[in-house]
């Protein structure tokens, strides 16, 4: 299969797999293709095999299914009272 093959294979079988709707699998594709999690696969087609999807559709959910982590709430300002 080819990159984009590949890509369809592995949202798809997150969507089968874990539960997910079709539009929270693509989501977690697409930031992990954001972050670069597929970049070898572009770079070697031979990667892009069923076996591979399988593999990547398992550690992408583990790795990209938790809520990205919430940014530290800023300190009240404190100062003279108006």
């Amino acid at each position: 299969m080819n990159y984009e093959q590949h890509l369809d294979e592995v949202t798809t079988l997150i969507f089968e797999r874990f539960g997910l709707s079709e539009d929270a699998s693509v989501k977690l594709v697409m930031r992990a293709q954001a972050d670069g999690y597929f970049s070898e696969h572009d770079d070697d087609p031979s990667l892009c095999t069923q076996l591979r999807a399988e593999q990547d559709a398992k550690r992408v959910f583990k790795l990209y299914s938790k809520p990205a982590p919430a940014a530290a709430p800023k300190p009240a300002r404190r100062g003279p009272p108006r």
